[in-house]
């Protein structure tokens, strides 16, 4: 992997969240790539229960100060940065007071998703592709992980698609068990049609569960990881008929080798 850029977006990276698949692959795939002499970049949402002090964030101004149009609003985007301990990975964090200012990721103490998850999906895959537009990085590879990452797929290869700077990207997509049980807004799809989305490509999302925005991101995916050791049927047999790249599910005390021969062979070739 020397020389290559891989860029991770993943909703969830230890150690700025508790342990789970998502957040540990989070940190083990980019830790191993930097081994290997590859060049990384992470982001992920900063989420209000992510403490700054401790870890040390700082805002990036130079980053920061863009407005980002959500179903016709303009929200802010501040771009923070950390950099993980004793590994020398910087990891991106993408802000917005509006949308993730709360003190906690996914749900109310209820338990009950928050109501804009949709919206605060979108910003998150656009804050992250503008960002990278203004650091001029262009990645060989972007691995997205979980669920508030996984309307990237559909933006870079839609509403970026004319962008030059991901011309060679390639997209794969990690698909975890770690779920939800309800839906996501039901206005979802207007609001990714107000960025001309075409219908077509969402229609899934008219139902915003778990499995159908899995499904999209497959759709816009250049390879497909199992995540998990199980997976919902309907996605497993969704991954099983997508003739893309599949790479089944590695145990975390052996991925090194496939998900580097995947990246080479599979996605890069």
């Amino acid at each position: 992997m020397k020389d290559k850029r891989i860029l991770y977006v993943s909703s969830e990276v230890m150690p700025y969240l508790p342990e789970t698949e998502i957040s540990s692959m989070s940190f083990e795939a980019p830790r191993m790539v930097n081994k290997q002499g590859g060049q990384i970049r992470i982001f992920m949402p900063k989420y209000g229960n992510i403490n700054e002090r401790r870890h040390q964030l700082h805002e990036v101004i130079r980053l920061s100060g863009i407005n980002l149009v959500i179903n016709d609003l303009d929200m802010p985007l501040i771009i923070k940065v950390a950099s993980i301990p004793k590994e020398r990975i910087q990891v991106y964090f993408i802000d917005n007071e509006e949308y993730f200012k709360r003190k906690a990721t996914y749900t109310d103490e209820n338990g009950q998703l928050f109501d804009d998850n949709d919206e605060r999906a979108i910003f998150f895959a656009k804050g992250v592709i503008e960002t990278v537009k203004k650091l001029n990085w262009a990645p060989d590879i972007i691995h997205v992980h979980g669920w508030l990452a996984s309307l990237l797929p559909l933006y870079l290869k839609q509403y970026y698609k004319d962008e030059p700077l991901f011309k060679e990207s390639q997209v794969v997509t990690s698909i975890y068990s770690q779920s939800f049980d309800e839906t996501l807004n039901a206005g979802m799809v207007e609001k990714i049609q107000f960025d001309e989305i075409e219908e077509t490509h969402i229609d899934k999302l008219k139902t915003p569960n778990y499995s159908n925005l899995m499904k999209v991101a497959v759709d816009f995916s250049d390879g497909i990881i199992k995540g998990s050791q199980e997976l919902p049927k309907d996605l497993e047999d969704y991954i099983d008929h997508c003739e893309k790249p599949v790479l089944d599910y590695q145990y975390p005390e052996a991925f090194t080798e496939a998900y580097t021969d995947f990246y080479n062979n599979e996605i890069l070739n």
